[in-house]
């Protein structure tokens, strides 16, 4: 598997991390387990949960494996989330000082360790001033319990107003965000992939099948059954069935994936997966398997380079529609600065 650094920082990562939130929801302990025992076996060192998934039994699950296999522990780079509520009071929720405090205290003893590679703000909090959370994350890197620290859904005002914060101050500045992205997904770059370059961070892409939208799973015009994130709800978030099947952007993209994968003899998931890992700013794609077979399928991805034509194809297929002002006149912008750069 391919090495990467972490952002900016010196720090080394597998270009495919996996994502525990399946962990105590979808997958048991024995098979939370067994897929980390697969995905180290495949060379992958990089961990990504969060404290709000299962209630903190993912984490909890994550921390008896790292007890349990001290070698691969030792390899292993962890990253977690801290923001969304773990209680029900005022305070156990935000980028506050007092909440981040105890969701990092209490996050490094569902781990149990005494450290943690990659700390990361799980969405904005517009009540806590940002210096606050900022000194809090610097205040944490002094102390030694954590090393780095990353946004998760954030936008681009967002991102630029704590990396400038950060730098202004002195305090350690951030190096990753954590946002969707995958081919049906492709909004982001439109200026967050350009804020994130700016100051210098890497991305961790997650939902990079876009739900299992880019396995060929669903088919249009049938509403998903059985076993599957949209077959137990059809009406999931952003993932809903009724609302992409109605675009025929989807089954264009779909169509293409498709298409691709049979010339090659390999997985719709391996051909979205190639894609979205050799874009800008990409660090680590996040994998979020149910099963030890669906973990194996994603991680073959780490064997194939799509063509340039191939990216080429999937690029333009799924080529975000910016819409109007201001976003639609990028194009316009980009020409003309190739053009007065004598590029």
């Amino acid at each position: 598997m391919d090495y990467r650094k972490l952002g900016p920082s010196g720090t080394i990562v597998t270009a495919y991390c996996l994502g525990t939130m399946t962990f105590g929801a979808e997958a048991d302990e024995a098979a939370s387990h067994r897929l980390l025992d697969d995905y180290f076996a495949w060379g992958g060192n990089f961990i990504d949960t969060a404290d709000v998934y299962s209630a903190g039994v993912s984490e909890e699950i994550t921390g008896r494996w790292l007890k349990a296999r001290p070698t691969e522990a030792k390899q292993a780079v962890i990253a977690t989330k801290g923001r969304f509520p773990m209680g029900d009071g005022p305070n156990d929720i935000g980028l506050s000082r007092r909440h981040l405090h105890d969701a990092l205290n209490a996050s490094l003893k569902r781990l149990g360790v005494d450290y943690i590679d990659l700390y990361q703000m799980h969405a904005w909090d517009a009540l806590t001033p940002i210096e606050e959370t900022l000194r809090f994350l610097d205040d944490a890197v002094s102390a030694g319990k954590i090393g780095y620290y990353g946004f998760s859904n954030y936008v681009g005002w967002h991102i630029a107003k704590a990396s400038e914060i950060a730098k202004a101050q002195g305090y350690t500045r951030p190096v990753t965000l954590q946002p969707q992205y995958n081919l049906l997904m492709r909004d982001i770059e439109l200026e967050i992939v350009a804020a994130c370059q700016d100051a210098g961070m890497g991305l961790l892409p997650w939902s990079p099948l876009a739900g299992g939208w880019l396995t060929g799973k669903y088919k249009r015009d049938q509403a998903p059954t059985g076993a599957t994130r949209l077959g137990e709800n059809p009406k999931r978030g952003g993932e809903a069935y009724e609302a992409r099947n109605a675009q025929d952007r989807t089954w264009a993209i779909i169509g293409a994936v498709e298409e691709i994968a049979r010339a090659r003899g390999v997985s719709m998931a391996q051909v979205a997966l190639a894609w979205v890992a050799t874009r800008p700013a990409v660090t680590s794609v996040i994998l979020g398997a149910r099963t030890p077979e669906q973990l194996a399928d994603n991680l073959g991805a780490a064997k194939l380079t799509l063509s340039d034509e191939e990216m080429q194809t999937l690029t333009d297929v799924s080529a975000p529609t910016p819409g109007q002002y201001p976003y639609g006149q990028h194009g316009i912008n980009q020409r003309h600065r190739k053009i007065e750069g004598g590029r």
